[in-house]
């Protein structure tokens, strides 16, 4: 289709008379003022938009595959569910732009400025997000692949000190962290008070859950139980590794052989913190192989005979040992902090 034949279709759509999936394949509509256009499910493939001004256009759901959209002005745009596989988009001005739900794959944002825009959803596998402004965006559950290049992703605003990150995701929380006070201090109480407890706490074992939690509220400490004793998921071990990495020490009652070793066999080799299993009297701990290859941090299992046993050791046992490890921690890992000379 010619540049004026596209033109006149779009004037009719203000009109009203959008047709579905208008046809203008390799269309050549460089420099083009489309801004406010209404193409929504037009089939642009392979398109030359560079350098268009396409601001607050309707494209839904609108064929871009490997069309060229570089230096494109696509400010408030509607992109939702649209299908940009291969497109150019480097330099582009993405401001404000909803892409969510789109087809990015393979696309290059090269230096694009994505400040405010919307990608939940959206798909990014082997895209590249190089130099990319993305100040503001809302990139729920995108999907990535190790072939996705993201770099130097600008996450402040122009009139803010450039601060950058390496992924689209974590763009989001850095800024807050760098905002948001209230939150630096809950990390930060986490970090000094929060105690992982982990176990199969069935109806039978429900009270030692709950007695844990009330002694450690009493003395200070913040709980948080994590019951194996529920429906696994795909992302069940990475719970356990997130929690904990969160935790000031972890409480971890193994008197059920199948309290998830697989779980902190996979996290406890990666989480150095203070790792304390507790068992009841009779039981056979599997955590010994833990505590025999990773006992800078993993505790000597504690043998209790009943639940007002544990209580009473509590402090001696678990609690005074768990501070003195976390901090011979602290200091271990700022040795490794210094540094050597070459």
């Amino acid at each position: 289709m010619r540049t004026s034949a596209l033109l006149a279709s779009t004037r009719r759509t203000f009109e009203g008379q959008t047709s579905a999936w208008q046809t203008s394949v390799g269309a050549d509509l460089s420099g083009a003022r489309l801004n406010q256009a209404r193409l929504l499910r037009t089939d642009l493939r392979g398109a030359n938009l560079s350098k268009a001004d396409l601001s607050l256009a309707d494209l839904r759901e609108t064929n871009l595959n490997r069309s060229d959209l570089s230096g494109t002005r696509l400010c408030g745009a509607r992109l939702f569910g649209s299908h940009l596989s291969g497109a150019d988009l480097s330099n582009a001005d993405l401001r404000e732009v909803n892409l969510n739900g789109s087809d990015l794959s393979g696309a290059s944002l090269n230096q694009a400025n994505l400040s405010r825009a919307m990608l939940v959803e959206a798909n990014l596998v082997n895209s590249v997000l190089t130099g990319c402004r993305v100040y503001g965006i809302c990139a729920w559950k995108v999907k990535l692949s190790e072939g996705t290049e993201q770099q130097n992703l600008v996450i402040t605003a122009h009139d803010e000190p450039e601060v950058t990150v390496d992924n689209i995701e974590v763009a989001q929380f850095v800024y807050l962290l760098l905002h948001n006070a209230k939150i630096r201090d809950v990390i930060d109480t986490i970090g000094r008070k929060g105690v992982l407890l982990l176990g199969r706490f069935t109806e039978g074992r429900i009270a030692i859950l709950e007695r844990l939690r009330q002694e450690l509220r009493k003395r200070g400490y913040l709980p948080e139980g994590f019951n194996f004793d529920k429906p696994e998921t795909k992302d069940f071990t990475e719970t356990v590794r997130l929690l904990a990495g969160l935790s000031h020490f972890v409480i971890a009652d193994v008197t059920n052989p199948k309290s998830a070793p697989l779980e902190l066999q996979s996290t406890v080799p990666e989480i150095m913190v203070p790792f304390l299993p507790i068992i009841e009297e009779g039981e056979e701990p599997f955590a010994m192989l833990l505590w025999i290859k990773h006992r800078d941090w993993v505790f000597q299992p504690l043998h209790y005979s009943s639940l007002d046993a544990l209580v009473e050791a509590l402090d001696k046992e678990i609690l005074g040992p768990a501070e003195v490890r976390f901090d011979e921690l602290v200091v271990r890992k700022a040795e490794k902090m210094k540094g050597k000379h070459v």
